[in-house]
């Protein structure tokens, strides 16, 4: 992503994002939160003769929108705090914003929205109605079925390659991501769809460099556009809110991914205790907590524990 910014820190942040990148950070979330940041900068010193100090210009940006979550104003806060602590090194006297300006819990109390399959149907009805020059209707209709079928993260999704691609083992290979590589199988239903896709991209036999996910215009797609991606395709269907931001969020997807496949495990009969390390390896966790707040409860999930528990109860009265 090529950095764009207007206000008198441009060159600072610019520098900032350059020593990120250069630690081999992606650091993609944190420069939109700059940019947003640089953008309010920018609006309010344009006509002005004199600059504000930066902790007005922080205080001010940060009190914006006053239906922004507690997490994001503390996220927005920790990326901040990072450049400033990046100026101090050739300003000793540089401010930096204490971590109790945001002194919010940073745990959210989202609930996540496990879709259903009639709704991921829903989804993918509408994606001839959002196809676009930019964005075709081959490459966001498999951005779903990967998405939905395999729980990937939308980084993971965006940064895939023609040579991550193994349709004779079906595979994913999975860069370094969250610090590890790992390799995420899929059914046969998901490649079906991928050979369809890359017969209709012409890209049977392309570089192994080739993004997997193009556009129209042979781009490849980014995190943010993933995600708006699927936000906008939720709207179409009915299941969020026009302008709000209430209703499901795209990420719910990888939610949804985890919950079906403890569902399936449960009407399989299979021992999930035992199962979870692998789903835990399969979504690129360190360890099972960090899959822990993907086990959303379902009706469906319940009734199916429900019954196991009562056969085995029953069997062991008897």
């Amino acid at each position: 992503m090529k950095p764009g910014f207007a206000s008198h820190y441009g060159h600072q942040l610019v520098q900032f994002l350059a020593y990120k990148h250069s630690l081999g950070l992606r650091f993609e979330e944190a420069q939109r939160t700059l940019q947003r940041f640089d953008r309010y900068v920018y609006r309010r010193q344009r006509h002005r003769k004199t600059r504000s100090p930066l902790d007005q210009l922080i205080t001010g940006w940060l009190a914006q929108g006053p239906s922004r979550h507690p997490v994001t104003v503390a996220n927005y806060l920790g990326v901040v705090r990072q450049f400033c602590l990046f100026r101090r090194r050739y300003d000793p006297k540089g401010f930096v914003p204490d971590r109790t300006w945001a002194p919010q819990s940073t745990e959210s109390r989202f609930v996540p929205h496990v879709f259903t399959a009639q709704e991921i149907r829903q989804l993918l009805h509408q994606v001839k109605r959002l196809a676009c020059p930019t964005l075709g209707y081959t490459s966001i209709r498999l951005l779903v079925w990967v998405l939905y079928c395999t729980g990937l993260r939308f980084g993971e999704v965006a940064r895939l390659t023609r040579g991550d691609l193994d349709l004779k083992q079906r595979l994913f290979l999975i860069r370094e991501s969250k610090g590890r590589t790992r390799l995420v199988p899929f059914g046969a239903d998901l490649a079906t769809a991928i050979k369809q896709y890359l017969k209709r991209r012409a890209l049977t036999a392309g570089p192994a460099n080739t993004p997997l996910l193009l556009s129209s215009r042979g781009r490849p797609l980014s995190r943010y556009t993933v995600s708006q991606t699927i936000r906008r395709l939720l709207r179409l269907a009915g299941l969020k809110p026009a302008r709000e931001r209430q209703g499901p969020r795209p990420y719910d997807l990888r939610h949804a991914f985890a919950a079906h496949r403890l569902s399936r495990w449960y009407r399989r009969g299979i021992n999930v205790s035992l199962r979870l390390p692998w789903l835990s390896t399969y979504m690129g966790h360190r360890n099972i907590l960090g899959t822990e707040k993907y086990l959303t409860t379902t009706p469906e999930l319940l009734a199916l524990a429900a019954r196991r528990f009562a056969k085995h109860w029953g069997k062991g009265s008897r």
